[in-house]
């Protein structure tokens, strides 16, 4: 915030640095004493202050009021009196803009974000000659279009604020701009001209000499947005070289002292995130390769070291990105935990998902789909059809994201497939996911075989493996079948992916009982009876937690309390 104890050079009579001082004191005690401390700051205007000193604490006081009161109409009045007062006196931009920034931050909270773009927009024009405020406030404004979702306007400011950096000499601001606008050109899908903006990028990061930290952070910013970009197109055997530096960079940057001294340009004052913070999101995005790769006990060590280190920095840092960070961990492990069987333990995952929501309207409007999906997976896994249908609708109506969007319309089908009296249905949503018929049908599982095969995706290949080889058998054909179903139970078990063991030991229980096979025949008898009976008592262990009743939430924030319920009332037949 504000420094409250840096007075002016020609601060005129000492009952000003007085009050400053005092203001200050109470501002920093422990407990801070923000009341004492907003009246030290009134009394400077009883003096009748000349203008400089009214107009700096006018942005104390309505930073103060913002940053630590509910007292959003005092703080606006003090910010809009900073912000008039400053642009009438010459050299006085960091009272001028820090009022420009903080009055549209306060805005944009009240939901005026109509009042905040063009009071940045203004700001902006005239500081360019001031290069530190300039490209501060030219990223507010292109981070106030993201939250709008108009990232082709945030990506033009974003791009004129890459070429400002250059001209005033920046390579290292102009690499965070350029960085920051691959990230949204990520985020729209615009592939084309990802590729040569990171290819720039790259050049401009290896070229830079400066700060090691900095330096260093902006290898991460680049290697993450590499990174993701691999596994958004499911290359996660392609990723690896890249993800490998992305671990090495981290761990360089944690080894690296906090360097004090300033850099001379002054544009080159930002820094992208702390590095406790990357090392967390490094974290993020190896959980998010695991995953893909079917390597789902790595994911949950990664998953649990990152919420260990989130779980402390929260104690002493309350940072938005933080929950956002902890939300899509916690989306990744819920997942990890339906597929290996560990319905309980999701559910729960789900209420704390639930819980961080309910604490910040932003977050949960960024993720209410997803949390939707969560809950129609968790039916699906517990026989609660109807629910996960009604789960799957209402994430479909609060999603504009392709992706997502099918994901949800493929496990909808699968709802469909699974009841096995809602052909209409299903075909209009089939013909919503291809309506212009232009896959190769017949082909589908071979050439789903060879993709995940070529980028290593185990639990594609063990459940494409386990299709192929059910349709086999259904064919007649026990040898071709049996051929599929071995490796794919070899690889269910290392993922581990519980729904394809038990699918696949059924099968092999069937074909060695057709094949003579009379010990191995047993043996797959045996299994599938493991397998069923740890998924029978987890679904009792799920259906019994008070969690349970969230199946029924379908509409508005997430219910504050869950009311306990008396046991399991979905049928397990399927299941087994």
């Amino acid at each position: 915030m504000t420094v409250l104890a840096t007075a002016p050079a020609n601060a005129p009579d000492r009952w000003y640095l007085a009050l400053l001082g005092f203001a200050e004191h109470f501002r920093t005690s422990s407990p801070p004493k923000i009341r004492l401390c907003v009246h030290c700051l009134q009394a400077v205007f009883q003096f009748k202050p000349p203008q400089r000193i009214e107009a700096r604490t006018h942005l104390q006081l309505g930073s103060v009021l913002y940053h630590h009161t509910k007292n959003s109409d005092l703080a606006r009045s003090h910010l809009e009196k900073a912000w008039y007062i400053s642009q009438q006196l010459p050299q006085f931009e960091d009272v001028k803009f820090e009022a420009a920034s903080i009055l549209s931050e306060l805005f944009c909270q009240q939901n005026l974000v109509d009042s905040a773009k063009p009071l940045l927009r203004k700001a902006i024009q005239i500081s360019q000659q001031t290069p530190y405020w300039h490209c501060r406030l030219l990223f507010q404004l292109a981070q106030l279009h993201t939250l709008e979702k108009d990232l082709v306007s945030a990506c033009d400011l974003l791009g004129v604020g890459a070429e400002y950096a250059r001209v005033v000499g920046s390579e290292y601001t102009r690499a965070l701009f350029l960085l920051s606008k691959g990230m949204l050109l990520l985020m729209e899908r615009k592939l084309g001209e990802v590729h040569p903006l990171l290819t720039l990028c790259g050049t401009i990061v290896e070229n830079w000499q400066g700060n090691p930290i900095q330096k260093e952070s902006l290898r991460v910013f680049f290697l993450v947005l590499q990174v993701t970009h691999y596994l958004d197109a499911g290359q996660v055997k392609s990723v690896k070289p890249c993800l490998k530096q992305l671990q090495q960079c981290i761990q360089t940057i944690s080894t690296l002292q906090d360097d004090e001294i300033l850099p001379t340009n002054p544009a080159d004052l930002f820094h992208w995130l702390p590095k406790e913070h990357m090392c967390v999101l490094v974290y993020l995005v190896t959980v998010m390769h695991s995953m893909q790769a079917g390597y789902l006990e790595k994911a949950q060590k990664y998953t649990d070291k990152a919420l260990m280190q989130l779980e402390k920095l929260k104690m002493l840092d309350c940072s938005p990105i933080l929950s956002t960070f902890q939300v899509i961990l916690l989306e990744h492990i819920i997942m990890c935990r339906l597929v290996t069987g560990h319905k309980a333990t999701a559910l729960q995952e789900i209420s704390q998902v639930c819980q961080l929501c309910q604490q910040s309207p932003r977050l949960f409007t960024n993720h209410a789909a997803q949390l939707h999906t969560l809950l129609g997976l968790y039916c699906i896994s517990v026989n609660c059809m109807d629910n996960a249908e009604a789960q799957f609708t209402t994430a479909l109506r609060l999603t504009t994201h392709q992706e997502l969007w099918t994901y949800i319309v493929t496990n909808l089908a699968s709802v469909y497939i699974r009841e096995g009296n809602r052909h209409q249905e299903l075909y209009n949503l089939l013909e919503r996911i291809n309506p212009d018929h232009n896959f190769p049908v017949r082909r589908f599982l071979r050439e789903t075989l060879k993709m995940s095969n070529a980028e290593d995706l185990n639990r594609l290949t063990a459940c494409s493996l386990v299709l192929l080889g059910h349709i086999f058998y259904v064919l007649g054909n026990h040898r071709e079948s049996n051929n599929m179903v071995v490796p794919a139970m070899q690889l269910a078990s290392k993922i581990p992916d519980m729904s394809v063991q038990l699918w696949s030991s059924a099968l092999l229980k069937d074909l060695n009982k057709a094949l003579g096979n009379g010990r191995d025949a047993h043996e797959a008898t045996q299994m599938h009876q493991n397998f069923s009976q740890q998924l029978l008592q987890d679904h009792i262990a799920a259906c019994s937690l008070p969690e349970h009743n969230l199946i029924s939430w379908t509409d508005g924030p997430p219910p504050v309390q869950i009311q306990a319920q008396n046991g399991p009332t979905t049928s397990l037949a399927s299941l087994l």
